[in-house]
């Protein structure tokens, strides 16, 4: 079975790049030096920022959907535009990270759930999906709980 997962769209975060550390902080995002390895995962480009770096962490919507699983939650961003987009493979941010994974059916409720070690998921996510009715799965990093990812048929 074949899977897709791509980072999110850089253009929603865009705005936010030019603005000073006052008005970041009024729309309740923050700017962040990354001062250690492998600490700040971003969403769009599916790998953990450098050292020295800095990223927005924003709160986000990922579950949007009026169901009792609608959720947001913190999200690292880069500065960047280079969007992530791998088949059959895990992101270096997910690869190297435990994940919760949770099955969606297509009216967003969850029918599946499990976790694995980033580098061996893919069984799992290939589980998930030979279940007709998952139509899409979430990644979230274990250790914090927050969204990692969207995983779709490919």
């Amino acid at each position: 079975m074949s899977f897709r997962i791509a980072g999110l769209d850089p253009a929603p975060f865009a705005h936010f790049l030019a603005l000073s550390d006052d008005e970041l902080s009024a729309r309740g995002v923050v700017r962040v030096r990354i001062e250690a390895k492998n600490s700040a995962p971003c969403r769009i480009s599916l790998d953990d920022a450098e050292i020295g770096e800095h990223v927005l962490l924003i709160n986000h919507p990922h579950q949007p959907a009026e169901t009792p699983y609608k959720q947001q939650g913190p999200i690292f961003v880069r500065e960047t535009n280079t969007r992530a987009d791998v088949t059959n493979a895990l992101p270096p941010a997910l690869a190297r990270r435990t994940l919760s994974l949770r099955g969606f059916s297509a009216d967003h409720m969850m029918i599946e759930a499990d976790l694995a070690e980033g580098a061996e998921a893919a069984g799992l996510i290939e589980r998930f999906f030979a279940n007709e009715n998952v139509a899409y799965i979430h990644a979230h990093y274990a250790r914090r709980g927050c969204f990692a990812a969207t995983i779709t048929r490919d």
